[in-house]
């Protein structure tokens, strides 16, 4: 069995050192798109399918198809009226099959950071070698297709293995999306590396809240801003962070964008207060000037709990 992998230390939301993101902002708001690419047929990975049906999943695949084709050029005019660029979480093969969409997006100069090669392929199951393999091609594609080296990482399907996050802080990755743990960026423990975890919701991903819970549009829209309201407010105490991920073919239908787009407007009503941003700029900002402060107020408090990575207690469970 495996114990909690201490991954960071337990760190109480109150009374920490004060953020004040640039510009004295309260609340720090990124968007993070992500284009991916899904195979018609995925080689099978005997942890998980490729698809929820038998493959070929023509349904699936068409739909998100459809996200590259039409609804990711809807999104981006979206995000040009209100001046917002995105942090692009890319399945990298993309730049191959889609090379017109990373043109655009570094036309606008959006942010992009790796998602993984398919988002049919995923950790499970993979030695070291395979997932450095994997690491290292997206660091060396993006690079190459946009000119940026890459700083965050989101695992493929949300997909890990026990060293995932060591590894991406021994290549210099600044941030993950992968742990959902808090409304402020956080330290983590790794063996090298300053590697944080930059919050990324769930909670209003269109996944989550067009899938699992099937909110109408105006619901979804309804939810962001109380979302966002609600952590401008508390910025006021310490600079908070709002993520919204987001999905082509889910937000970009017809008849979803109308309301999604309220919900920008809400945002850019407030940009006296709004850092609009990418995450990288947010992790750069953090690495620079609140890294420090986060891990002595840990320290001081006596809440580190020491050692990184997974624990593997089997003996001790079993023995209890």
């Amino acid at each position: 069995m495996r114990a909690d992998p201490n991954l960071y230390d337990y760190w109480p939301y109150r009374d920490r050192p004060k953020i004040t993101w640039p510009g004295g902002k309260k609340l720090a708001f990124w968007i993070a798109p992500n284009i991916e690419v899904y195979e018609y047929d995925p080689p099978v990975n005997p942890q998980r399918p490729g698809w929820p049906k038998p493959t070929p999943d023509v349904v699936g695949y068409a739909q998100r198809d459809w996200g590259n084709r039409v609804g990711h050029w809807r999104l981006m005019e979206l995000m040009d009226r209100f001046a917002m660029r995105g942090s692009i979480s890319l399945s990298t093969a993309l730049i191959d099959h889609h090379p017109e969409i990373i043109e655009a997006c570094v036309a606008r100069n959006w942010e992009f950071f790796s998602h993984g090669i398919y988002n049919t392929r995923y950790s499970y199951g993979m030695d070291e070698a395979q997932e450095r393999a994997v690491i290292e091609d997206s660091i060396n594609s993006i690079q190459a297709a946009t000119g940026k080296r890459i700083r965050g990482y989101l695992a493929p399907a949300l997909t890990h293995t026990e060293r995932t996050f060591d590894l991406i802080a021994e290549y210099d990755f600044w941030y993950t999306c992968d742990l959902f743990q808090d409304d402020q960026p956080q330290p983590l423990k790794t063996r090298s590396g300053r590697l944080m975890s930059m919050p990324y919701s769930l909670e209003v991903n269109d996944v989550i809240t067009y899938g699992a819970m099937a909110m109408t549009p105006e619901r979804y829209a309804e939810v962001l801003k109380r979302h966002f309201d609600r952590l401008l407010a508390e910025g006021e105490r310490s600079g908070t962070v709002m993520c919204i991920p987001l999905h082509a073919y889910l937000v970009a239908q017809p008849h979803r964008i109308r309301p999604f787009a309220e919900a920008l407007a809400h945002v850019a009503a407030h940009a006296d207060d709004v850092w609009i941003t990418t995450a990288a700029e947010i992790a750069g900002f953090y690495r620079e000037h609140c890294w420090d402060a986060a891990q002595a107020d840990i320290a001081g408090r006596g809440l580190a709990t020491g050692g990184t990575g997974f624990a593997d207690t089997e003996g001790a469970h079993a023995a209890a």
